[in-house]
C-alpha cells in the first residue's frame, strides 16, 4: 500500500509545515488538535467519536 501524505485543506501542506489556524472543524476546540485524511483539523475527543485518525 502506497504512503499517502495528509495535507491541509486550506493550504495543501502536512501538519509540520501548515500554519493555518488550528481548531477543530466540528466542535471549534483548539486543545490536541490533529490533521486527519480528510484534509482537517479535529480535536481528541472528535477523532475518537468519529473514528478519524491521525497521521502517525
Amino acid at each position: 500500500m502506497a504512503y499517502k501524505e495528509f495535507k491541509c485543506i486550506a493550504c495543501d501542506l502536512p501538519e509540520e509545515r501548515c500554519t493555518c489556524d488550528r481548531y477543530c472543524a466540528l466542535c471549534y476546540s483548539e486543545y490536541q488538535v490533529r490533521l486527519t485524511e480528510d484534509g482537517q483539523y479535529y480535536c481528541s475527543i472528535c477523532r475518537e467519536v468519529c473514528d478519524y485518525k491521525t497521521q502517525d
